[in-house]
């Protein structure tokens, strides 16, 4: 018998806020099978006000409650039975997050959750690796979103260890050169330290950037990003001015300027780790969200 169940996830980060539905088809004596419906991302940078004023504006407050409404239609459309909504990074800096939350339930009767970096690299890593995760090779998992990077050492299929820093595409944008450099300095530490045992590490990338720069690439599905490519498309979008990654590129204008410190961030990673190429397979913090809600984990 089979059963086709459908799910949301909102997620709410310092770039962008997605609405994910996804298919969960579910039939007997097979593992339950996920299949994305519907894509839907706002660019409301709401790490540009959290990382530079501490708030969120009025603005972007009423912006998210606009874009709240109009997800609400579209899983009510699609038929999606359960929901949940998360926020990251910005929404937990900005002084007034729980206050901005509090207005967009009474607007919305949409209940968002504040998660912390912990929990976000949690729900993240519990998407399914194991196509990629092969037996006793070694992966570090590298997710780049507006406000932070989650980064998780797997090891032999097990989890060895994981860490979120505040390091994330909009808030390098913001700060200073210094502040970044220190940043940079630290989660260099940290994947040195945990991967100097490891031998033949992999990266695998998340994130709406390394997608874009997947797509960009032309590899067929499943097949992974050379460094020596990686770097060349860095130094090639960093000759670009922004109006050229936009005009030329056809990036989006939210995408153009945060695709750079992006692409740093995985090339350090690399780098850093000692691995030369990097898996792309398009998952994050909603499809984490999806398999959570269907497994009664949040």
């Amino acid at each position: 018998m089979l059963e086709i169940k459908k799910y949301g996830a909102i997620d709410i980060g310092s770039n962008a806020i997605r609405l994910l539905i996804s298919n969960v088809i579910v039939s007997e004596d097979k593992e339950p099978q996920f299949k994305k419906s519907s894509l839907v991302r706002v660019p409301i940078r709401l790490g540009a006000d959290a990382f530079v004023s501490g708030i969120i504006s009025e603005q972007n407050t009423n912006r998210m409650i606009n874009a709240i409404e109009a997800f609400k239609l579209l899983m009510k459309v699609h038929g999606v039975e359960k929901y949940k909504a998360c926020a990251t990074s910005a929404m937990r800096e900005a002084t007034n997050g729980k206050e901005v939350v509090e207005k967009i339930y009474r607007k919305t009767a949409v209940q968002i959750d504040i998660i912390g970096g912990k929990e976000e690299a949690k729900i993240i890593s519990s998407t399914n690796l194991n196509q990629l995760i092969e037996g006793n090779n070694s992966y570090l998992y590298v997710d780049v979103g507006g406000g932070s990077t989650e980064i998780t050492i797997f090891s032999k299929g097990n989890i060895i260890t994981s860490k979120s820093f505040k390091m994330g595409t909009v808030r390098l944008l913001n700060n200073k050169k210094s502040t970044n450099k220190e940043m940079f300095s630290n989660v260099e530490k940290w994947i040195k330290k945990n991967t100097k045992d490891l031998k033949k590490v992999c990266l695998i990338g998340s994130g709406g950037n390394i997608n874009k720069l997947f797509k960009m690439s032309g590899r067929t599905e499943g097949k992974p990003i050379s460094y020596i490519y990686l770097n060349a498309q860095y130094q090639f979008l960093k000759q670009m001015s922004f109006n050229e990654r936009v005009s030329e590129l056809s990036l989006n204008p939210d995408r153009a300027d945060v695709i750079i410190p992006a692409t740093k961030i995985y090339l350090s990673a690399m780098k850093w780790s000692g691995a030369r190429k990097i898996y792309v397979p398009k998952i994050g913090l909603s499809d984490g969200i999806i398999k959570s809600l269907f497994y009664n984990k949040l």
